[in-house]
């Protein structure tokens, strides 16, 4: 027994409407409470900002010497960064070793971990009766703690994730075929690795370059507990800001100024290699 036909037209399934990206109307209070406890802070530190005596403030030593040393051991540590990071990101994205998430996870553990327990853990591996440092001191007297070494080790302790987890992404986002295309051409693995794979890769090699950089620069836990705070020595421009806060609250801010410029020169640029456009 067949159905009866009604004879009326089948009604084709109304289309989709697409959002039109505007925000729903209970959530707009919460977002501009959220931006405003992000930019208040910002806005209270430029109200109390000495913009008259900011050129002479620049011109302190203890701003000069801390601007220094950060802008060396930033350098510095970033090299290092790229150095051990961008091998450790091609093994974590192209290689199936046995423990290789647990590999990720405590790659990227200093992403979470307090820097003041990352600079003790430094401090009893490479301080001078530390895990390594003890037998490393004892043949060549070589001490990290306290020193611009120990300042380059515990940023590059703190920066290296960064660097590591965005190009792991740009290497599993390259697309294998050129990398086949050129295997098949005749090229070994060592050439398509630097004549292929690595271009591609490049922009995510700068921007987590970049990062590792920036936050080499902010860093404050790990390089007060590893290499102290000395002036001229040690003393990043963190870790003045945070002596300067009581006796030289000027110098404080001034620094301070310099950090937020920096740290938005790095991050807005990078905004589409997160988000896309």
């Amino acid at each position: 027994m067949t159905a009866r036909r009604t004879g009326r037209p089948r009604r084709s399934p109304r289309p989709r409407r697409r959002p039109d990206g505007r925000l729903p109307a209970p959530l707009v209070p919460l977002a501009v409470v959220a931006v405003a406890f992000v930019v208040v802070p910002f806005i209270a530190l430029l109200q109390r900002a000495p913009w008259r005596d900011l050129v002479d403030l620049l011109g302190r030593p203890v701003v000069t010497d801390a601007l220094r040393l950060s802008l060396t051991s930033a350098a510095a540590a970033t090299a290092l960064a790229l150095v051990l990071g961008v091998p450790l990101a091609w093994v974590l994205a192209r290689t199936r070793v046995p423990g290789r998430a647990v590999l990720r996870a405590v790659v990227t553990l200093p992403l979470v971990l307090p820097p003041v327990v990352g600079g003790a853990a430094l401090l009893y591996a490479f301080g001078r009766r530390g895990l390594v440092g003890g037998p490393v001191y004892d043949a060549t007297g070589l001490l990290l703690p306290f020193s611009i070494g120990g300042v380059i080790v515990a940023n590059t302790f703190v920066a290296l994730p960064f660097l590591v987890i965005t190009v792991e992404a740009g290497l599993r986002s390259v697309d294998r075929r050129y990398e086949d295309a050129a295997a098949t051409l005749g090229a070994d693995r060592w050439t398509v690795l630097r004549r292929v794979t690595l271009p591609m890769a490049a922009p995510s090699i700068l921007a987590g370059a970049l990062l590792a950089w920036a936050r080499a620069l902010g860093e404050f836990g790990a390089t007060v507990t590893f290499a102290g705070n000395l002036q001229g020595r040690t003393q990043t421009m963190p870790l003045a800001v945070f002596l300067a806060r009581e006796s030289d609250r000027g110098a404080a801010i001034a620094l301070s100024l310099i950090l937020i410029a920096v740290s938005l020169a790095v991050l807005v640029p990078l905004r589409d290699r997160w988000l896309g456009p």
